[in-house]
C-alpha cells in the first residue's frame, strides 16, 4: 500500500535509446571496430615460454646474457653486440663466420632482472619471412640459484619452429657453462664451433 506522500515515477527509456543511436553510436563505432581488430590480432599470435633454474647469481647470469666475449667464447649462444640501453639496437652474429644472424631493439633493460628485446632473425629465408617478434628474459633469485624465464612472443600463429626451437639447447648450454665451466657437447650446441 502506498501512502499519499509516495509517488512512483517511471521513465520512458525509448528517447534515451534514440539519443544514443543518433549521437553516441557513431562515435563509439570506430572504437569498437578498433578493439575488435586488436582482439583478432592478439588471438592470431602465439608465445613460447621456457623456464630453467641455474645455480648462479643474478649478476653473473645477466653478464652471461649480455657480455659478447662470454657468449662468443663459451658457445652457449652467438656473439651479441649492444650497449644494453633502452632504445639501442642489438645484433647477433655467428662468432666464427661473422655473419649476421639477427637483431632488434632493446625495449626494456633492468639489470640484473629483466631484458626485453624486439627480435628479427635473418639466419635463413624462412625465419626472415617471419618478421619481428619479441623476447623477454626475466631473472629471479631463488635461494642459491636463479630462475630464468624466457618468453618468445608476438610470433604469428603457425610460425616456423626454426625461429624458437633452439631455445632449449641455448638455455641448456648456458646452464651447463655457468654451473660447470664446461661447454655442452650435444650436436646442436656445437653448430657454431
Amino acid at each position: 500500500m502506498y501512502s499519499s506522500r509516495e509517488k512512483l515515477r517511471f521513465r520512458d527509456v525509448v528517447p534515451i535509446r534514440l539519443v544514443h543511436d543518433r549521437w553516441v553510436s557513431k562515435y563509439a563505432e570506430p572504437w569498437v571496430a578498433g578493439l575488435s581488430d586488436l582482439k583478432q590480432q592478439l588471438e592470431m599470435t602465439m608465445e613460447k615460454v621456457f623456464e630453467i633454474y641455474i645455480r648462479t647469481t643474478p649478476e653473473r647470469l645477466w653478464e652471461a646474457l649480455t657480455d659478447p666475449d662470454i657468449r662468443r667464447h663459451h658457445q652457449f649462444g652467438n656473439g651479441v653486440v649492444s650497449d644494453w640501453t633502452v632504445g639501442s639496437t642489438w645484433e647477433m652474429t655467428n662468432p666464427n663466420a661473422g655473419a649476421a644472424l639477427g637483431g632488434g631493439e632493446n625495449l626494456e633493460v633492468d639489470p640484473p632482472r629483466r631484458l626485453v628485446q624486439s627480435f628479427r632473425a635473418t639466419w635463413s629465408e624462412d625465419v626472415a619471412a617471419e618478421g619481428t617478434s619479441r623476447v623477454t628474459f626475466e631473472i629471479e633469485p631463488v635461494g642459491d640459484s636463479c630462475r630464468l624465464l624466457v618468453t618468445h612472443d608476438q610470433l604469428r600463429d603457425g610460425a616456423s619452429d626454426e625461429l624458437y626451437g633452439g631455445w632449449p639447447m641455448i638455455l641448456s648450454g648456458l646452464k651447463t657453462w655457468l654451473e660447470t665451466g664446461e661447454k655442452l657437447t650435444t650436436p646442436g650446441s656445437l653448430m657454431y664451433e
